[in-house]
């Protein structure tokens, strides 16, 4: 058994999508990042190539990259899974929480459970998406921000599997 821990943080940014797990979320800001900026798929690919053992997105997906430039992160999430995941470890189960202040996110839970496990290929009982807030504190108490942990267990495949 393998476990690896994520952690991704944007600021808020107006004029631009707010995208998490995968699904646009109507708001009147979103994300500031190289890519659509998606705290969620970030901290779970960190997650997934920390345990693994494969360093993490910014190695594999340098920011400043012309081909990175507003790219859905679950098409990265997606060169993880055929680049390293599906041929040597299998996906146990992941837990995601999101932190931010608004909008409230509980509505969008299944989408972006459906967004994970269809990239991944994975049942949905195996992921957990939840939200909290930071109760008015820090940046992200004060809107400026959205971050996101992910941690997630994988089984190394045998070669009988």
């Amino acid at each position: 058994m393998r476990v690896g821990f994520g952690y991704d943080i944007h600021p808020l940014k107006k004029g631009r999508r707010l995208t998490l797990g995968g699904q646009v979320i109507n708001y009147y800001k979103g994300l500031k990042g190289h890519s659509d900026a998606d705290v969620v798929i970030h901290a779970l690919m960190d997650a997934l190539l920390g345990a693994m053992g494969k360093g993490d997105i910014g190695l594999l997906f340098p920011p400043g990259e012309k081909e990175y430039m507003n790219i859905s992160s679950l098409i990265l999430l997606n060169k993880i899974k055929e680049n390293f995941l599906e041929n040597n470890y299998s996906v146990l189960n992941i837990d995601i929480t999101i932190v931010a202040e608004s909008p409230v996110l509980k509505d969008f839970y299944e989408i972006m459970k459906n967004n994970i496990s269809r990239v991944l290929e994975i049942d949905c009982s195996k992921i957990n998406v939840k939200a909290t807030t930071s109760e008015g504190l820090g940046p992200i108490g004060r809107k400026k921000g959205m971050e996101a942990y992910a941690v997630c267990m994988l089984k190394e495949k045998t070669t009988d599997e």
